[in-house]
């Protein structure tokens, strides 16, 4: 077995769900993995090298990982993921703890936090405020006044949780690689135990960010933020690269750098050599059963570069819509089953239909629509 769709094919009998499961695994990783990998990793690139043009520095990522994803397969993305681990955790960590040299402490950060406020606001007195409960976890259920209910929570991102890290591709075939079930079990758990620290590498620097640029970060008028970020939406995807910039050596900052892309590649690696399997294992090998290996090779290949330009086109929306809830809204489109993917669907049209709008502008979008 070396894909899920495979696997269900053989658990549960039929083609049809070896198929609807491939075609929907290589849509989400279109519309909400190699997109918003690019994005994020361009943000960072461009703010720390200076460019201006954002898809310079996309196609210069694409082009680092497309030759270590097409040479050396899943052994390559297996081996410098392991590599990359290090590095990342290692940096990370350092970041953390400058940060909260920084600020002064854990303490200290609960109290700046809720003052972090800009010095420019705009009239309704609410852009830009930190939200009182950005402490707490598990929100009021009131959708009207949380931006996160806890019900929504519970139950919508556990069966998100339980497709990603149980179900998705790019994470079981390390399991369907490992050379042993006790391997694999030993790997899961490794990696399940440091699931723990993005709560500490990636949420309290974003929050410590946001302490010590608060007229950058935290900008409320869209020309503020636009002079800070080049976006009139929100500042906020340009904390966790401004914090390393800005605070960091000289010699830490190239560290970190690579720290940044090796996070990016490493994900871009996975999702491309897990989409390319798909395509070439479950629907190539559908209409071309007799295919040879070499065949398959090719097929793969050439899978990745369509699958990038599609990537490609799909950014530009990603991009403005950055600071908004458009990634929440593309995950709802398709988490679900066929009632969750149906409503899913229509909740995202609705939102490109009724924009959402700025902080510091009425809301008339219907009430459903709002809420």
């Amino acid at each position: 077995v070396s894909t899920l769709p495979e696997y269900t094919r053989k658990r549960f009998g039929g083609r049809r769900i070896q198929m609807y499961l491939a075609v929907l695994s290589l849509i989400l990783y279109i519309f909400t993995k190699i997109s918003v990998n690019l994005f994020s990793g361009a943000i960072f690139i461009q703010q720390a090298l200076k460019v201006s043009n954002l898809y310079v520095c996309i196609i210069f990522m694409l082009v680092l990982t497309a030759v270590c994803t097409m040479v050396g397969g899943l052994a390559a993305v297996i081996y410098t993921d392991t590599l990359q681990f290090f590095v990342m955790i290692g940096g990370s960590l350092f970041v953390v703890i400058k940060g909260f040299q920084e600020v002064g402490g854990y303490n200290e950060l609960q109290v700046k936090y809720l003052t972090a406020i800009p010095e420019i606001l705009v009239e309704n007195k609410t852009c830009g405020l930190p939200r009182v409960d950005s402490w707490r976890m598990l929100r009021d259920a009131d959708p009207t006044i949380s931006d996160l209910p806890w019900p929504a929570f519970l139950l919508g991102q556990i069966p998100a949780s339980l497709w990603y890290w149980c179900t998705d591709q790019m994470m079981v075939q390390r399991a369907m690689a490992a050379k042993s079930l006790s391997h694999a079990q030993g790997g899961t758990l490794f990696a399940g135990y440091f699931k723990i620290l993005p709560m500490f590498i990636i949420i309290l620097p974003g929050m410590i960010s946001r302490v010590l640029f608060p007229n950058e970060v935290g900008c409320a008028d869209p020309e503020e933020c636009f002079k800070s970020c080049g976006s009139r939406v929100s500042c906020s995807n340009s904390a966790y690269p401004r914090l390393v910039l800005e605070y960091l050596p000289t010699g830490m900052r190239g560290v970190m750098l690579s720290v940044m892309l090796s996070a990016i590649m490493s994900n871009l690696t996975s999702i491309f050599n897990s989409a390319s399997t798909l395509f070439t294992m479950d629907i190539w090998s559908y209409y071309r059963p007799k295919a040879k290996s070499r065949e398959q090779l090719l097929v793969g290949r050439l899978f990745i570069v369509v699958l990038v330009g599609i990537s490609i086109l799909w950014i530009p929306i990603i991009e403005q819509s950055q600071g908004g809830q458009l990634f929440v809204y593309i995950q709802g489109a398709f988490w679900g089953l066929m009632i969750g993917f149906v409503i899913g669907m229509v909740r995202m049209a609705l939102d490109f239909y009724y924009h959402e709008p700025a902080c510091y502008e009425d809301d008339d979008r219907p009430l459903f629509i709002k809420n």
